[in-house]
């Protein structure tokens, strides 16, 4: 009886270099997540050069900013990014900018490595997620996350998207 080699996992901070990759995965995602909640002529205006130039951006913020690369063997497969609060009635410090992972590594963990790269322990946190994306709320509320009745309606290529704010 053969052991199957377990994939090598490592999560670390987004690299300048990363840019390309990120970009790629990053438009896979949107594609992946919003398929069900934004029309199909939207999403094709989602492609990995647009991303990738997003990124270089993201890669460039300062110190407050937490951004992390999931590699699966080598090759990008999630990405997390955490900072500053954005909204004016932040209820707390640290805003979840985003944390998105290829469809096909759901449920291995890499997701949970990624969260906790961006947010420490017990630090107070909290983000905007779709409010039609069950998976998700389901992962931050496994993290000790809950609503807490705020919602807005958001622009997402050129179109509208419901979202909820999830506290911690």
């Amino acid at each position: 009886m053969s052991a199957v080699a377990q994939p090598e996992v490592i999560v670390r901070p987004v690299r300048d270099v990363d840019s390309e990759a990120l970009g790629r995965v990053h438009a896979q995602c949107w594609h992946e997540t919003y398929d069900h909640l934004i029309s199909e002529a939207a999403l094709k205006n989602v492609s990995p050069r647009r991303m990738a130039e997003l990124w270089t951006h993201w890669a460039a913020q300062g110190p407050d900013f937490r951004m992390s690369a999931a590699l699966v063997d080598g090759e990008i497969v999630g990405f997390v990014g955490s900072g500053p609060a954005r909204d004016k009635d932040a209820p707390a410090f640290r805003e979840l900018y985003f944390i998105y992972l290829l469809e096909e590594w759901h449920g291995t963990g890499i997701g949970q490595r990624l969260f906790d790269a961006a947010i420490e322990k017990d630090e107070p946190v909290y983000l905007w997620v779709a409010d039609d994306n069950p998976r998700a709320h389901r992962f931050y509320t496994r993290n000790g996350m809950t609503l807490d009745g705020a919602t807005h309606t958001e622009p997402f290529l050129g179109e509208t998207l419901t979202e909820v704010r999830f506290v911690r």
